[in-house]
């Protein structure tokens, strides 16, 4: 496929349909509004104090729930755009229409257009779904969520990456978001780490280098700007950056041909942003500072060697990785000097401002240095459009977001992602006989509503006999004596797992041992459990007798069926690993590539 680059795929045809009936900017300077290009940037660099320069560079987050005018969020937001200035905002999540309109609000507000980015890992749903209705549990819709990324990795099939990127692109564009922060080219080859996990597509570099720039292209050739993340690679850690400080300490020789092979692919597809890992890598910098405070990291590693020219994003700046050492006025002029353009997410907006000022006054580096950041953002907001037309058409979302076409997307990854890693008794797929006794055992955190619902809707579509019970992973002594008297009666026993990693584990993504002793005493009674993995696809480590082991990667609503009807052998069976699920001393559970195939 023709690659292109960003600032030429971001030309008139997308400027033209990203415009809005309004037109122009509002609140902006009527000289600036009417230009383009190069002459709009330097328009606007000219109305700029040294601190506007510096705010342009801080993106908070905010919410993307409702918020009343008098309401102390939405004061609090008005003072970011209208006094401090903000260059943009980093979405959270919330439902589609109340992004959109909280988008075109806060860009009213503005008189240099906002810019916004997301974190939209799985498609736009990773963040713009709407809630759950409760007590009903009733799921309220919202923008699609595509299985993860390591789903991807187990098909194997680029052009699946790229229709996800096209899709996100789309959707979250629609929604007023500019920049999405996918893709995750972390390589994710230490089974123990407690943050990456299924983000990853896989451990093998090359794989998730092409499924990377697949996923990139689907992004950029559809009017958004892509993120590779997490530079120069947080696979390889078994600490949580949200909450330490990792360290990977393998050699240079070793990040240029597992770590850095994604990031290399990356920049040959043309990536328009890069995220920096709060992580330290001492064969780069050995000077002990996180990547995203060092120049060595940024500016001779990721500028210099990979070549790489686009924007530079700091992870979330209220993170542990950065905060832990320095705090949050150092982190920010240390990440300045190391040559990040955004700094997002920072603890305090007022206080990181006044920090990057501090930095110049204190000659850590010029103001020069800051116009160099100010114009890739301005360049950015730009190409994506924001000087014509800065505002969404709300009622557009309804029409690109959701879109039946994309639902389907998200159902056919699922279904080729489906991972029979192990079936030594032949059980699958489960007979048709519909007078067999089933026991569906799920396992699930206390907030995860949506754990069990479509995959036992559907098993019980088959079946008489359906006895379905939940355990509460938050509960520090389920009754597993019970369950077991009830798989004592069950023909068939399926336990669903969909526990998985999370930004406040600190140290491990394993389940509890409660849970994985429960499996493995129903191994040892001849139960022959059927055990599919909605979360950790390791979890086989800690039940390596279990006679059936699926991985469906994702517990959201298109896994859960396409784990289902692969069960019931209503679809085929095809994906293959795209990690090793190791043992501990060279031992492995399952190799690299493994994956039974069922007709």
């Amino acid at each position: 496929m023709k690659r292109y680059r960003v600032a030429a795929l971001l030309g008139a045809s997308i400027l033209a349909s990203c415009a809005s009936p309004q037109g122009g900017v509002a609140n902006s300077p009527s000289h600036a509004a009417a230009l383009t290009g190069s002459a709009w940037v330097d328009s606007v660099m000219r109305t700029l104090t040294l601190r506007d320069k510096v705010a342009q560079m801080v993106w908070p987050s905010t919410w993307g729930d409702y918020a009343a005018a008098n309401s102390n969020q939405w004061k609090n937001l008005s003072r970011l755009v209208r006094e401090d200035k903000v260059g943009g905002f980093t979405m959270s999540v919330g439902s589609p229409t109340e992004i959109a309109t909280k988008i075109n609000a806060l860009q009213e507000m503005s008189g240099i257009p906002l810019i916004f980015g997301a974190d939209f890992e799985t498609g736009a749903g990773y963040r713009a779904r709407g809630p759950y209705f409760l007590p009903n549990a009733i799921d309220l819709g919202g923008a699609v969520m595509l299985p993860p990324q390591m789903a991807l990795g187990a098909t194997r099939d680029t052009m699946l990456a790229y229709e996800a990127g096209r899709v996100t692109a789309i959707e979250g564009r629609a929604l007023g978001v500019q920049i999405a922060y996918a893709p995750v080219l972390d390589v994710n080859n230490n089974a123990a780490n407690p943050v990456i996990n299924v983000r990853s597509y896989g451990e093998d570099p090359e794989l998730v280098a092409r499924m990377g720039a697949a996923f990139i292209r689907g992004v950029q050739e559809n009017g958004m700007i892509a993120t590779g993340k997490h530079f120069p690679g947080h696979g390889d850690t078994e600490v949580n950056s949200h909450i330490g400080l990792p360290v990977v300490g393998v050699s240079r020789s070793r990040l240029d041909t597992v770590e850095f092979v994604p990031f290399k692919g990356a920049v040959s597809a043309d990536v328009g942003a890069m995220m920096s890992f709060h992580g330290l890598m001492p064969a780069l910098d050995p000077a002990g500072v996180p990547g995203t405070l060092s120049s060595v990291v940024m500016q001779d590693v990721l500028r210099r060697d990979l070549g790489f020219q686009g924007m530079l994003i700091s992870d979330a700046m209220d993170m542990r990785g950065v905060l832990e050492q320095f705090g949050g006025v150092e982190a920010a002029k240390r990440a300045v000097a190391a040559g990040m353009d955004v700094l997002i997410q920072p603890v305090n907006v007022h206080e990181t401002i006044e920090a990057v000022l501090a930095g110049v006054r204190e000659g850590r580096y010029s103001e020069a240095r800051l116009d160099s950041s100010v114009r890739r953002i301005l360049t950015m907001k730009e190409k994506m459009g924001l000087a014509r037309s800065k505002k969404v058409k709300v009622e557009d979302v309804r029409v690109k977001v959701g879109d039946s076409a994309h639902h389907a997307l998200a159902q056919r990854i699922a279904q080729r992602s489906i991972t029979l890693v192990k079936d030594s008794l032949a059980q699958l797929p489960l007979s048709a006989d519909g007078a067999r006794k089933v026991l569906l055992v799920g396992y699930a955190g206390r907030t995860d509503l949506g754990a069990t619902v479509s995959f036992n809707s559907v098993i019980a579509s088959r079946f008489k006999s359906v006895r379905s019970e939940l355990v509460n992973a938050g509960d520090p002594s389920p009754n597993y004596a019970r369950l077991e008297a009830a798989a004592d009666s069950a023909d068939i026993v399926i336990v669903s797992s969909y526990s998985t990693q999370s930004i406040d584990q600190a140290m491990s993504v394993s389940a509890p041992a409660s849970f994985a002793g429960f499996i493995n005493r129903l191994v040892a009674k001849g139960r022959n459990p059927i055990v599919v993995a909605f979360g950790n696809p390791y979890f086989l480590q800690q039940i390596q007798g279990v006679p059936a082991y699926v991985v469906a990667w994702g517990g959201f609503g298109p896994s859960q069926v396409a784990a289902a009807r692969a069960l019931l052998g209503d679809a085929p069976i095809t994906g293959k690993l795209p990690i090793t699920i190791p043992l501990g001393a060279g031992n492995r559970a399952a190799a690299f590539g493994a994956g039974l195939i069922r007709p």
